[in-house]
């Protein structure tokens, strides 16, 4: 069965959620767990900004997204930890989510992705897109969709 579960994390509530469920069916299964985290890349310079204020605001947004990946990644390792399972925390900066969650999971060798979706509907997805979607079609590995 599943030994090695990927757990994408955005900090949200529902994200919460595929921690707790992931963390239940790796303890029935004696699996590990790998929490992930996929931080947005900086915004890119407007126009009129200067080398030195993008530098500065570059620095302070890889401050604060490795801050807020060192937060979830850490909570959700104390709980697997209270919980018996094993864990291990991995964060990557990067501007295709969907790409990083299919590559993390092909990286450390997991055989099972769990993940949530809002359920926006048609014209949500159309207007925020599905990165839960778009791992689904880019993987090759099952999916656990929670909602």
């Amino acid at each position: 069965m599943f030994q090695h579960i990927l757990v994408p994390l955005d900090g949200s509530e529902l994200s919460k959620k595929a921690a707790d469920t992931s963390l239940e069916l790796a303890r029935k299964l004696g699996a590990r767990i790998t929490g992930f985290v996929a931080e947005p890349m900086p915004p890119l310079p407007s126009m009129g900004s200067h080398a030195a204020t993008y530098a500065r605001q570059t620095d302070e947004h890889q401050l604060r997204t490795e801050a807020h990946a060192h937060e979830v990644l850490q909570h959700f390792e104390a709980k697997a930890r209270e919980q018996g399972v094993a864990f291990s925390g991995q964060f990557r900066t990067t501007d295709a989510v969907d790409d990083a969650i299919v590559n993390a999971a092909i990286e450390y060798g997991c055989d099972l992705i769990v993940m949530v979706t809002h359920g926006r509907g048609a014209f949500g997805e159309f207007l925020y897109g599905s990165q839960t979607k778009a791992v689904l079609s880019g993987s090759r590995l099952p999916l656990l969709v929670l909602h």
